[in-house]
């Protein structure tokens, strides 16, 4: 069998490569795309992160949503380190919600969307396909450069620059559903669309049998999007013992 013979579909539908990290973002940025009746394929990275947990999220998320295929990529960013996420630096704990948000924080990993969006790019054109989704987020998020309306946009001149569908003439989309929504907002969309977020891991430093901290930025603003939403957070986290 082929490697792509997974990959034949209506000609009544399209596909998109959706990222998918395993968190509340791209799983509900996956569950959109499906909604507007793309296939997926889906890609998921091992990218040397201390809460590579979140691998096994993204397969459970996967699985649930009836993704087409789903490549698992490694790369190893801890050769470059750099990020609390890819070094020895620790975790921040407990931040000002009110205080997320305005610096970059060490939790960045450089140019870490660059090189996603890379191979969903390269991911997209070996398969056909036009359009990518990414589950960014430019309200409630960390801070990250590379979550803001304007890379992204700089990121579709370069697709259409850097490949051979782009010189014959084709344009790639870079969907982000998100962009402009609370977290609020977001978990309302999945809850709507049906999205299990049980099946999500958003923590940055969880524990060894996968028990969210409760504490670093991820798990402070998921915490507070649930909250907001009005909707009860299935995930236990480690301050909370007997949720």
């Amino acid at each position: 069998m082929r490697p792509d013979s997974a990959l034949s579909v209506s000609k009544e539908r399209r596909r998109a490569v959706v990222l998918l990290s395993g968190g509340l973002d791209s799983a509900t940025a996956a569950a959109i795309a499906k909604e507007r009746g793309f296939d997926l394929l889906a890609l998921s990275f091992l990218y040397g992160q201390r809460h590579a947990i979140e691998i096994e999220a993204a397969k459970r998320v996967g699985a649930f949503l009836g993704v087409t295929r789903h490549v698992f990529q490694t790369i190893d960013l801890r050769a470059f380190g750099g990020s609390a996420l890819t070094g020895d630096v620790a975790v921040p704990k407990a931040t000002d919600l009110s205080a997320i948000g305005r610096e970059i924080p060490v939790t960045y990993v450089p140019a870490r969307n660059t090189i996603f969006l890379s191979f969903a790019l390269a991911y997209a054109e070996v398969t056909d396909t036009r359009d990518i989704f990414i589950g960014v987020n430019a309200i409630d998020y960390s801070g990250y450069p590379d979550c803001q309306p304007e890379f992204i946009g700089a990121f579709e001149t370069l697709a259409r620059l850097a490949t051979k569908a782009g010189a014959e003439g084709a344009s790639f989309t870079i969907h982000t559903p998100l962009s402009a929504m609370s977290k609020a907002d977001i978990i309302r969309e999945g809850l709507r669309l049906g999205v299990d977020y049980s099946l999500t891991h958003s923590c940055y430093d969880p524990a060894d049998d996968g028990t969210a901290c409760g504490a670093c930025d991820s798990c402070l603003l998921r915490r507070q999007g649930f909250a907001e939403a009005g909707a009860s957070d299935p995930l236990s986290y480690a301050d909370l013992p007997n949720r």
